[in-house]
């Protein structure tokens, strides 16, 4: 896994294709990393000792090859994925 917690990632694929986030925690033995505001699944939890139950978002672990490292500074991907759009455009043409 090339990402790690802390980093800034842009999701490649899925429901939330395009959007960006924090990675909050990385799980390298299941390659997946839960991304802040990215996936999100509602859990319903009961209500415990006389307090009314809710339904809380939270984030799900999404497979770590589904996002990409941003540069943190110009928020774009890295050079070599700039590289490799400028060469795709060039045989495009």
């Amino acid at each position: 896994m090339k990402v790690k917690k802390g980093d800034k990632v842009k999701v490649l694929s899925g429901k939330d294709k395009g959007k960006s986030g924090v990675i909050l925690r990385a799980l390298p033995k299941e390659n997946k990393v839960i991304v802040e505001g990215i996936a999100l699944a509602k859990r319903h939890l009961k209500g415990v000792g006389g307090k009314v139950g809710s339904i809380a978002e939270r984030p799900r672990a999404i497979d770590a090859s589904n996002v990409q490292l941003l540069k943190s500074e110009a928020k774009m991907t890295s050079a070599l994925d700039e590289a490799t759009k400028k060469k795709a455009k060039s045989v495009k043409k």
